[in-house]
C-alpha cells in the first residue's frame, strides 16, 4: 500500500476515489520528473537537438569547448547538471574525433565578426590566423556558458558566450565576462552590424565603443592601422567577385553553343 493510500482514511473515501487520486498524483510526479530531467539533466547532443522552445526561452547551457574551427565560432560539448568534474565525477567529456562526432553544438558567437580564414578557395583575411590562435588560447578545452538565441543560415546556433569567473561560476552575462567583448577589447573582432545582429542588454553602442577603444590602442588587427577591410566588406567583395566569374562563365558557355 502506498504512503498516500495509507494516509487517506479508507472509511471516508470510496476505493475508486482513492485509486484515482493515487493515479493522478503518480502521473503528476512522473511528468514533473521528466520535465526536470529534460530541463536540467538531459544532454543536448548537437545543434539538431536545440529546440525552438530553448531558443524562444533564451536558455543558458554550459559545456566544454572541444574545438575552435574559426575565429568567431566553436564546438561545445554540453555538460548538464553535475558529475563532470571534482571528487564526485562519474561522467567525462570525450576527447577523440570519433567520440565527438555528432555530439557537439556548433556555436556562433553573437555580436561580433572576426577576420575570415581561407574557405572554399577564398583567400584569408589579414590577421585571421592570429585571431583564431587568440580564441583557441582563450576557450579551447575550457568551460563556458552559452545563451542560445537562434539558428543562423549555416545551421549554427547563435549564442551569447560568457566566461565563468574563477571562484564562483555564473550564467549571468556581464561586460567583464562576455566573450564577444573580450574579442573586441583584444582587437580580434569587429561589431556585427548586419541583419539579425544580437547585442543583448549590453547594446550595440557598447560593442562599438569597445571596438573604438581597441582601434585607438592599436591592439590586435588594428596594430597596423584601422583602414583594413572588415569581415562584412570582405564577404560582400568575395560574393560579388564569385557572381561575376559565374556570370562570365555562363555567358561564354552560351556563346560557344550558338
Amino acid at each position: 500500500m502506498s504512503s498516500l493510500t495509507a494516509f487517506i482514511n479508507a472509511d471516508a473515501y470510496p476505493p475508486e476515489v482513492i485509486a484515482a487520486t493515487t493515479f493522478v498524483v503518480g502521473a503528476v510526479t512522473t511528468l514533473g520528473g521528466r520535465s526536470i530531467y529534460k530541463r536540467f539533466f538531459r544532454r543536448i547532443q548537437n545543434t539538431d537537438w536545440v529546440t525552438p522552445g530553448m531558443v524562444a526561452n533564451k536558455r543558458w547551457v554550459k559545456g566544454v569547448v572541444t574545438s575552435v574551427g574559426d575565429a568567431d565560432n566553436f564546438r561545445l560539448y554540453h555538460t548538464p547538471a553535475f558529475g563532470w568534474r571534482g571528487p564526485l565525477r562519474f561522467r567525462r567529456v570525450p576527447t577523440t574525433s570519433k567520440e565527438l562526432k555528432d555530439q557537439t553544438i556548433h556555436i556562433r558567437i553573437a555580436g561580433v565578426d572576426a577576420p575570415e580564414a581561407s574557405h572554399f578557395g577564398r583567400e584569408a583575411q589579414p590577421y585571421s590566423a592570429e585571431a583564431l590562435a587568440w580564441l583557441r588560447q582563450k576557450i579551447l578545452g575550457k568551460r563556458v556558458h552559452c545563451q542560445l538565441l537562434r539558428r543562423d543560415q549555416y545551421g549554427r546556433t547563435v549564442a551569447y558566450v560568457a566566461l565563468p569567473q574563477r571562484l564562483i561560476p555564473s550564467t549571468r552575462l556581464s561586460k567583464k565576462r562576455n566573450l564577444a567583448l573580450e574579442m573586441l577589447r583584444a582587437g580580434w573582432a569587429t561589431t556585427y552590424q548586419q541583419y539579425g545582429a544580437e547585442h543583448g542588454s549590453i547594446g550595440k553602442a557598447e560593442f562599438l565603443r569597445i571596438e573604438a577603444e581597441a582601434k585607438i590602442a592599436r591592439v590586435g588587427q588594428w596594430k597596423s592601422g584601422i583602414k583594413g577591410e572588415s569581415p562584412a566588406e570582405y564577404k560582400r567583395r568575395q560574393a560579388a567577385s564569385e557572381a561575376m566569374v559565374k556570370g562570365a562563365r555562363s555567358f561564354f558557355t552560351r556563346a560557344s553553343t550558338t
